[in-house]
């Protein structure tokens, strides 16, 4: 079954994790045979939000500016037997810890 891993960062500076502990839980993954994809998302301040109201009207903003301490930093798509196998991952990456988050979403198939 796939699962996203939605990888939340802190946004205060407890961050300890380097770029090599990045790369090593990705090295991890592909030689398990698990990662499907995965992106590192840019800076917060590149994102752009869309919203359309009840008579289709588009607004475009910059942001968001939700005040949160934790920031959508990027996901995986893993392929894997079980939850269980999925919650293993995501407690091994790097963004779980030093205040971070990661959730995991079961990725609805519809049966293509």
């Amino acid at each position: 079954m796939k699962y996203m891993l939605l990888i939340y960062a802190s946004t205060t500076d407890e961050a300890t994790c380097t770029v090599e502990d990045w790369q090593d839980y990705e090295k991890a993954m592909r030689d398990a045979g698990v990662l499907v994809s995965g992106h590192a998302l840019q800076d917060l301040v590149t994102a752009t939000t869309v919203q359309v109201d009840a008579d289709g009207r588009r607004t475009v903003t910059d942001g968001p500016f939700g005040e949160s301490r934790e920031v959508l930093g990027g996901y995986d798509v893993i392929d894997v037997g079980s939850l269980d196998e999925a919650l293993d991952w995501a407690a091994r990456c790097p963004g779980s810890r030093d205040g971070g988050t990661v959730v995991v979403r079961p990725i609805a198939d519809f049966g293509d």
